[in-house]
């Protein structure tokens, strides 16, 4: 194992071991932090799913991915209680009617607002396990490449 080490993770005045290798990993993941009090370079805003009556079901989970940072990065997981399953999708608009495909990550640009929706990129959350009223507000957590995993607000929506 390599020597482990001692890092001040900014004005919070924490600190943060590592190990060897690990350094680099540990500052880029600080980089996507902002300064205490300041507020973080990539949030989720106007999270929802549409109501469902039925459990079994899939149903899109769409938001919008603010990302304040220089660098790009990449919606890599996302997980829901009430749902078994997530898989990040994209609607196919050739010849005929949209399909939708499974990918590996969802591409986030630096500097950019990206709305992830159920006509382009998003999250498809499959086998839901609960009937979801309008209004509800439920949990989830969304995990990106470099500003790691961010807990969620979603809200349930009527006319889904």
């Amino acid at each position: 194992m390599g020597e482990q080490r001692r890092i001040e993770a900014g004005a919070s005045g924490r600190f943060l071991a590592v190990r060897g290798g690990a350094l680099a990993s540990a500052i880029c993941a600080m980089a996507f932090t902002a300064n205490a009090g300041e507020a973080p370079l990539l949030r989720i805003t106007s999270a929802s799913v549409p109501a469902i009556e039925k459990t079994g079901g899939d149903i899109p989970l769409v938001m919008t991915v603010v990302n304040d940072a220089a660098e790009a990065d990449a919606l890599l997981r996302a997980s829901c209680d009430f749902a078994n399953f997530a898989e990040k999708h994209t609607t196919d608009h050739g010849e005929g009617a949209p399909s939708m495909r499974a990918i590996r990550a969802i591409p986030i640009p630096p500097k950019a607002t990206t709305e992830l929706n159920a006509d382009g990129n998003h999250v498809m959350l499959l086998q839901v396990r609960q009937k979801l009223a309008a209004g509800e507000k439920l949990a989830c957590s969304v995990t990106f490449q470099n500003a790691g995993k961010l807990e969620v607000n979603v809200e349930v929506k009527a006319g889904g």
